[in-house]
């Protein structure tokens, strides 16, 4: 049987801002496209995935969903589109909405299958016809709900961790400004004013304003006494009906981290739940440094057969621009609550991963260096010193890996295996210890490690004999850097 792991598409595809939907026996999702070395999000077009609800190791490319230049706002292609969301209408259609960066407006397209092509439809906007543009119309999230009514989401609002410091910009200033930049303004100017996510209805249509805006949930200057506190929303709306219940999914202010509010009401009475999942593990029974480089985080939940998934994504490459989509079992408990689950490299693969075969070193779940950083910050030139991983010429793997490296791969189900298989290159003096703690106290074994070559290499560490399901860890020290491309278990 194929085995699910994290990140769940193939390694050289990079689909964050993912959004999963069941239609018609398949689980869809619908993101933003970002690429290996990327300096911008989303450089690509809307491309969607889609598996079998019964079979969640089998995704195929649907092809290119939606063109960026079939908005007629971006006819000439000069903005990336970012993170979307779908939803079939009354009519039987789908609906695909979308945003470009910081413009005041979201756009929705229309196809008649789940998985495209989509044709450009309409921009979101009052019965007057002025397009809809308060609170910065950004990460647009839809829901259908079982009386037929539509509701959509938005916001963006940086506060505290994600302050956006704005300059001011002049009349003057503006004028000579390309089209481009005075677009650019525009949307700035409108993020100042974002003080909470907001909802509005819409008409059968799916696209004109029926009531509305309202704040749904406060943003990060505006928790004081609400039960947002510390985890108040910034961006990545996102929304589901499970059990009778609302639950809004979002990234608050420490944008690592999805949480979630719960109402019984669609568009007002939503109440603080919890942090679902961070892309750091912060939080996660008490963790308080990152097992992993923070980045932003985006996603939503889904229920596939009889279980619930929330889909997020990591950051790779040593900068927010090339993130790929994970996911991890949830459950919903009978009172509604979700606790926060953990970072795994087997994610949607319903349990422990074999300690047999080849895997690659890419699909850790747990990689941290003495300089890994504890807060977000891409322009620093220390993210591309670190253990990350990376891309080039069709290979993906780990690099930088250096003294103090740790990486780590949860879970596997080890049958004794004789010794672990690492292939390796890089010019390093020291040793690997492998154990099934993070702190090295459980040890498998260890090797002394010396290596001088740019090519691939294999080493093997011989394994105390051990049955039982645990992580795996990889532990480096000495001199030099070392890049890791795959690890297996030989018997």
């Amino acid at each position: 049987m194929r085995q699910m792991m994290n990140p769940y598409l193939p390694l050289g595809v990079y689909i964050p801002d993912g959004e999963p939907h069941v239609f018609e026996g398949r689980v869809y999702i619908y993101g933003s496209h970002d690429a290996s070395k990327a300096t911008v999000y989303c450089p690509g077009n809307y491309n969607v995935w889609s598996a079998p609800t019964g079979d969640l190791t089998s995704w195929r490319d649907e092809g290119t969903s939606y063109l960026r230049r079939q908005d007629p706002t971006n006819a000439d292609d000069r903005m990336q589109l970012w993170a979307p969301d779908a939803a079939r209408g009354a009519d039987g259609r789908y609906y695909l909405y979308y945003c470009f960066p910081f413009y005041p407006e979201i756009g929705v397209a229309v196809a008649d299958r789940p998985g495209g092509p989509y044709e450009f439809y309409a921009h979101v906007h009052y019965p007057d016809g002025r397009t809809l543009k308060e609170d910065m119309p950004f990460d647009p999230a839809v829901l259908v709900d079982d009386d037929g009514r539509v509701y959509l989401y938005y916001g963006f609002c940086p506060a505290e961790e994600k302050e956006m410091k704005l300059p001011e910009f002049t009349d003057e200033m503006i004028a000579k400004m390309s089209e481009d930049e005075r677009r650019m303004v525009e949307g700035l100017r409108n993020i100042r004013f974002g003080e909470n996510s907001m909802v509005v209805e819409l008409e059968e249509d799916m696209a004109t304003v029926k009531s509305g805006p309202k704040a749904l949930i406060p943003g990060g200057h505006h928790t004081a006494g609400t039960g947002f506190e510390g985890h108040g929303f910034f961006e990545a709306s996102s929304i589901r009906k499970f059990n009778g219940m609302y639950y809004f999914v979002y990234s608050s202010h420490k944008s690592h981290e999805l949480c979630y509010a719960i109402s019984e009401k669609p568009d007002e009475g939503f109440r603080y739940g919890g942090i679902i999942i961070s892309n750091g593990n912060i939080g996660y029974r008490g963790r308080t440094k990152p097992c992993y480089t923070l980045s932003n985080n985006h996603g939503g939940i889904e229920k596939i057969g009889n279980q619930y998934y929330i889909f997020y994504h990591r950051g790779t490459d040593g900068s927010e621009y090339s993130r790929q989509g994970c996911a991890e079992p949830i459950e919903i408990r009978p009172d509604g609550r979700i606790d926060q689950v953990e970072m795994t490299s087997c994610g949607l693969n319903g349990g422990p991963l074999p300690a047999k075969g080849i895997y690659p070193a890419a699909v850790c779940c747990h990689m941290t260096c003495p300089r890994t950083m504890e807060h977000i910050d891409y322009q620093d030139p220390v993210n591309q010193e670190i253990t990350r991983i990376t891309e080039d010429r069709n290979e993906m793997f780990v690099t930088d890996i250096q003294d103090g490296t740790v990486l780590g791969y949860k879970y596997f189900d080890f049958q004794a295996p004789a010794c672990l298989m690492l292939e390796l290159r890089g010019a390093f003096e020291g040793k690997v210890t492998v154990s099934v703690d993070e702190e090295g106290a459980e040890i498998l074994g260890t090797m002394e490690l010396s290596a001088d070559s740019d090519i691939w290499e294999v080493r093997n560490v011989a394994l105390t004999e051990f049955r039982d399901t645990a992580a795996l860890f990889l532990t480096f020290s000495g001199r030099g850097t070392l890049e890791l491309k795959s690890l297996g278990f030989i018997g």
